[in-house]
Order: structure tokens, then C-alpha cells, then sequence
């Protein structure tokens, strides 16, 4: 799943920080990084050694960030985000958005590692450390959703969308939110509200058609799966969904999925 801050920008920070704007030595250690992380993606088990290698030989905060990166995509996950969380911690009270973009991969990382609890924590730290950003708070609510700890998922998608009221995707997860916690009368209107902005949304079709189905409502829901399946390819996950749907199978307790965004680069979510 992707990760929708650039990480290799905050590869790129932590290896030269203002010096590199000075026109310093650290200009070698940007290139050692770059290469670095493009190893770690092509070959994450012989990355890992060499950049402990680099670590030594004072590679500082950027070697250990290719380290935990080169963990994450060898699906080392658990040793990956207590690496996220070392370099945070170093780093002392310095920098706090880079901390709390750090505090963030560390919990993706336990999300991946199947740590729900852990990666409610290190996302929280990243709140506390930006509490105007709205990706931690959608980080969080997803695990909490994978706790099935439904109200806590819904106050932080209520936190982010007082910041960013018209967002599409965050308007769909917190309809997922609402089905899951049984309320289906919310559920239908938050997906009706995202199909406000777009209304040929497939996965707020979706929600809105299982919110419907769980309120008694067949025909309408149908409506809703018969519309997706005309919008989405054949044997894809919604129309595998769309099909359940028509089946009058309702999903079962699951996180919903993240919203979909560019990756500029690789980072600890996939």
C-alpha cells in the first residue's frame, strides 16, 4: 500500500539537513543515499549490511534510515519500525517533522508487522508532534481499525475532516468506519456525500450499497453494486465486492483500506 509522504525527500533531510544548501561535503553522502535506497528496493537483504557498513563509516541518520528502509522491503517489518523509532528518538527534540514523519513510518511498520496497538502509539507520537497534519490522523484511524476500535477510528477521521472537509477519500473511509460500528444511517451519509464531489466514487458506491444492504434496503443496494460493476474492470476487487454485494453477502469486521495516492517513492507501506 503506498505512503503518501515523499520518504526519500526525508532520506535526503536527515543525510544533510541545511548543510547541503551551503554547498558542503554532504553532497557525497546525498549521492551515497540515493544510491543506497535504490539498492534497498532492488536488493533489500544485501542493502541491509551495506548500509550498516556506510553506518559505520559515519553515514549518521541518513545510513540508518536506509537500513530500516532496506528491513521494511524485506518484510522485516517489527525490526524496521524499531529502527523508525531509534532514529526519532535520537534526534532528540530537533527537527519535529522529520521526527514525526519518522514516528509515522514506524507505525506503518507495525501495522505491517501485525502490531495494531504499537502503531496507534507511534502514530499518536507523530500527532503530538504535528497536530495540523491530517496523514498522521489517517495513519492512526487505520489502526485503530484494525483494532475493530471503530469510535477511536472515527474521531480521528472526524479530526481530519474538520481539516479537510471535502475529502473524498476520507469521507469513504469513515462511512467503512460507520458500517463496521453498525451504523448504517451514517455510513449512507457520508458516502453520499463523497459521491457528492464524485459521483462515480466505486468504492463510495460500495459503501453506500453495503450500508444500504444492512439497513434492509435490497433494491437500493443493488443498484449501487449493478452501477459499480458497470464502472470497474471485470474481476477486480470491487466488482468482486459489487458481486458479494449482489449476493446479499454483507463484508465481515476489517479495516477499511487506505485511500489511494501517488508514491514518489518507496517508504513503509505496501
Amino acid at each position: 500500500m503506498p505512503y503518501r509522504r515523499n520518504a526519500f525527500l526525508l532520506g535526503l533531510l536527515l543525510v544533510a539537513g541545511p548543510a547541503v544548501a551551503q554547498g558542503s561535503r554532504e553532497a557525497d553522502d546525498l549521492k551515497r543515499y540515493t544510491e543506497c535506497m535504490r539498492h534497498a528496493r532492488q536488493d533489500p537483504l544485501k542493502a541491509i549490511p551495506a548500509a550498516e557498513r556506510w553506518f559505520a563509516e559515519g553515514g549518521g541518520y541518513g545510513a540508518r534510515h536506509c537500513v530500516a528502509m532496506a528491513m521494511f522491503q524485506a518484510g522485516r517489518f517489527a525490526q524496521a519500525a524499531a529502527q523508525f523509532e531509534a532514529i526519532a528518538r535520537d534526534m532528540g527534540r530537533e527537527r519535529p517533522g522529520l521526527r514525526a514523519e519518522l514516528w509515522t513510518q514506524a507505525g506503518q511498520a507495525w501495522l505491517e508487522a501485525g502490531d495494531a496497538d504499537r502503531a496507534v502509539a507511534a502514530h499518536g507520537r507523530a500527532i503530538e508532534l504535528k497536530p495540523s497534519d491530517a496523514e498522521p490522523l489517517i495513519d492512526r484511524s487505520l489502526a485503530h481499525a484494525a483494532r475493530q476500535a471503530w469510535a477511536a477510528a472515527i474521531t480521528d477521521l472526524d479530526r481530519v475532516l474538520a481539516l479537510r472537509p471535502n475529502d473524498v477519500e476520507v469521507l469513504v473511509l469513515r462511512a467503512a468506519a460507520w458500517r463496521q460500528s453498525g451504523n448504517s444511517a451514517r455510513a449512507v451519509q457520508d458516502a453520499e456525500r463523497a459521491l457528492g464531489f464524485a459521483p462515480d466514487h466505486s468504492e463510495a458506491l460500495l459503501e453506500r450499497g453495503f450500508a444500504r444492504l444492512a439497513r434492509g434496503d435490497r433494491s437500493a443496494a443493488n443498484a449501487d453494486f449493478l452501477r459499480v460493476a458497470r464502472l470497474v474492470p471485470p474481476g477486480s476487487a470491487a466488482a468482486r465486492r459489487a458481486e458479494a454485494g449482489l449476493r446479499g453477502e454483507l463484508p465481515g469486521a476489517a479495516a477499511p483500506a487506505a485511500p489511494p495516492a501517488p508514491q514518489p517513492a518507496p517508504a513503509p507501506r505496501r
